[in-house]
């Protein structure tokens, strides 16, 4: 088939919005590189990141961000996956990612956005996507406190670090890690988000109709200083007219701030990174309808919060 499905990954073989889908995969990624039993721990935590997502895990309300939903979180869980694996048979004289260190990589990708997660009981925020500034942090302390459930005590110190690759609430030279593995992984994590997100078939529509009202609650639509305000985006129209410039930023970050990992995705393929012929299809589309009066975005994207 070569339509590609606007629910399904880069590959079209895989439903991003059903997570057994999506386990099944990385499962069968996990395998493939280590001769080991089922990974334990990742399997726990990736059916306790969904029952927090679906408001079925105790002391968490279901997750309201329809950007930031579980989708999205699969999608960046996947890229991980594969872009260690692509790591792993392409490293040559590089350090090798340890078994467990593997399983930390995907786990940190699964609770990356779990900052976005209201608690019980939150009569301060009323929409998850008001801690779009800190979600980072916030997502790094609960999965410091998590670790311990699924035996992995011994990340305690470096996930929350390893997770700030995805943000910008601290540069990324900034990020103190213990061991050069841990920002080889931090930097495949920081380049899973970016790619996952930015090839996904309804990448505009959602940024559109999706980021743009989690940027206004969250502060990041018009932001305030000494003087008054700035407006960063105007509309959600104007957040797609300047998403070629984003474009541009992103390279950047994936090139420089996170040295290039993002081309590991050739090496799972098997020569060409699918992730990216995805993103340049929505870039040159977004270009192409920059200076257009009313933008011409038509695919329904998939509704994974009901």
């Amino acid at each position: 088939m070569n339509f590609r499905r606007n629910e399904f990954d880069v590959t079209n073989r895989i439903n991003m919005t059903d997570p057994v889908c999506v386990k099944l995969e990385i499962v069968r990624i996990y395998r493939a590189l280590y001769d080991r039993p089922e990974p334990t721990a990742l399997l726990t935590a990736f059916e306790d990141i969904v029952r927090m997502y679906r408001g079925d895990y105790p002391g968490y309300l279901k997750c309201d961000t329809d950007y930031h939903d579980i989708q999205h979180i699969m999608d960046v869980s996947l890229a991980m996956a594969r872009l260690m694996d692509g790591y792993q048979r392409s490293r040559g004289d590089g350090p090798e990612i340890p078994e467990r260190v593997w399983q930390l990589g995907v786990i940190c990708a699964l609770f990356h956005d779990s900052g976005y997660l209201r608690r019980v009981g939150d009569r301060r925020h009323k929409r998850g996507a008001e801690y779009t500034a800190i979600h980072v942090t916030r997502g790094g302390k609960l999965l410091r406190d998590y670790l311990p459930s699924v035996g992995m005590e011994e990340f305690n110190d470096v996930a929350p670090q390893i997770i700030h690759f995805t943000g910008y609430e601290r540069p990324v030279a900034s990020i103190k890690v213990r061991d050069p593995i841990y920002r080889l992984v931090g930097s495949l994590l920081g380049s899973a988000d970016i790619i996952a997100q930015m090839a996904d078939r309804c990448y505009l529509e959602k940024c559109r109709d999706r980021l743009y009202p989690e940027f206004v609650e969250g502060g990041i639509a018009v932001k305030k200083n000494g003087k008054g305000s700035v407006v960063i985006f105007a509309s959600a129209d104007d957040l797609l007219r300047k998403t070629p410039n984003f474009y541009q930023g992103a390279q950047h970050r994936l090139d420089h701030d996170l040295g290039g990992a993002y081309r590991f995705a050739q090496a799972h393929f098997g020569g060409n990174n699918l992730y990216m012929d995805e993103v340049r299809k929505n870039i040159r589309f977004a270009e192409r309808i920059s200076s257009e009066d009313v933008i011409p975005l038509k695919r329904k994207a998939p509704n994974t919060n009901g």
